[in-house]
């Protein structure tokens, strides 16, 4: 049920057996990233016989790490919208502008597909007790897939941490741990915790997995597209998941034979006070340094430290994209004027995308004939306590 040949590094190379539990590379505690037997794959799979398939996370299986059928751990995610912004193009002169709604996936946000794929890769292989540090969201969608799978979770996020995602932790009853810092310092108590308890750690890009569960957005928009990707995606990042899984989809669609060799420029949206991988861009280097006093009303952009930031900026200068960061003043704007707008109510990390579009516009960046897409990653109704 699925072409999973191997684990690789990113980093070094090295290789690894698939169906061992494992995080990190052994030797340079670097990503590690799934391989599939793409040949084989390419002759034996109909892209057009798939999309008579339910359009949820688990619609392309085969190429996914997950062998067992019956540990698919589903809450119905996937399969969310493409909206074309109709309003929002006339204003800003972009006729071709649209974006994919990651909001509406279950616990109301995308890191249900990464966490979806975590847990059932995980449990297929044995595990019953998970741990993860979160900026909030990550740890309401571990909660609500081990609650699904019947396994335990313990949850570390900033105590400033929206209180929606508290509630959602509690209510799955996974041990919730409010820690005085940032996402970095959750991290630090987790797998100090981890390592006593022996869970399993599913931090960002510290194991194999939810980075499949998230590459499942290029496949998707790849479809919704009919197989001719957008010209250029600008993302919110923080830990970067999302944006090295949508670039490793694209590489792997196209040894498929499922779309050409052409690629969108990949744009990193990042708030002001927590830009590492913008400064990293811009400053030409090879990899991302610690952000110090990070502080965004954005949540999910306050990520200081991620282990992926060489992988991020591999994507961006690969794609001859960019990165920008905004301050949190036009972060809000861009969430109203969404609204306002679209009919449409965005995380806040989302609404980073748009402010950083406007950038993009008056820099000549992008150009009216382009089609544009942009990534809400999550509902704006999960800030809503926050923002009243």
């Amino acid at each position: 049920m699925s072409y999973l040949t191997h684990l690789e590094c990113s980093l070094c190379q090295a290789i690894y057996d698939p169906d061992q539990l494992i995080r990190v590379c052994l030797t340079c505690e670097h990503p590690l990233l799934a391989r599939y037997d793409l040949p084989r794959a390419a002759a034996a799979l109909d892209r057009d016989e798939m999309k008579h398939r339910p359009n949820t996370l688990w619609r392309y299986h085969e190429m996914l790490p997950v062998r067992d059928p019956c540990f698919r751990i589903s809450l119905g995610e996937g399969g969310t919208p493409l909206l074309k912004l109709n309003n929002l193009g006339r204003l800003f002169g972009l006729p071709y502008l649209y974006l994919k709604d990651e909001g509406q996936n279950p616990t109301g946000s995308f890191k249900a597909l990464g966490l979806a794929m975590a847990v059932s890769r995980a449990v297929e292989l044995g595990v019953k007790e998970f741990v993860i540090p979160t900026a909030g969201n990550a740890g309401g969608a571990l909660a609500a897939y081990c609650a699904r799978a019947g396994v335990c979770a313990h949850v570390y996020m900033p105590q400033d941490a929206p209180l929606i995602n508290i509630l959602e932790v509690q209510m799955t009853g996974a041990d919730l741990h409010l820690v005085n810092g940032l996402i970095n310092d959750a991290g630090r108590e987790a797998a100090v915790d981890a390592q006593v308890g022996g869970w399993f750690d599913v931090s960002t890009l510290k194991e194999p997995y939810r980075v499949e569960g998230k590459k499942m957005m290029g496949y998707e928009l790849a479809a919704a597209f009919n197989w001719e990707l957008p010209d250029v995606i600008i993302y919110p990042t923080g830990g970067g998941t999302g944006l090295i899984g949508m670039w490793k989809a694209f590489a792997e669609m196209e040894a498929l034979g499922w779309i050409d060799s052409r690629r969108p420029r990949m744009v990193a949206a990042q708030a002001s006070g927590c830009a590492p991988v913008v400064k990293a861009f811009h400053d030409g280097a090879e990899a991302t340094e610690p952000w110090p006093n990070a502080a965004t009303i954005a949540g999910g952009l306050r990520v200081p430290v991620t282990i992926g930031g060489r992988l991020m900026l591999q994507a961006l200068r690969e794609s001859n994209g960019t990165g920008v960061a905004v301050p949190d003043h036009r972060i809000q704007a861009a969430l109203s004027l969404l609204a306002q707008r679209e009919g449409i109510f965005v995380s806040l990390e989302a609404a980073a995308t748009i402010a950083a579009l406007e950038d993009l516009i008056s820099q000549g960046w992008v150009h009216p004939d382009e089609r544009i897409l942009i990534f809400n990653t999550g509902s704006g109704m999960k800030h809503r306590l926050m923002l009243t």
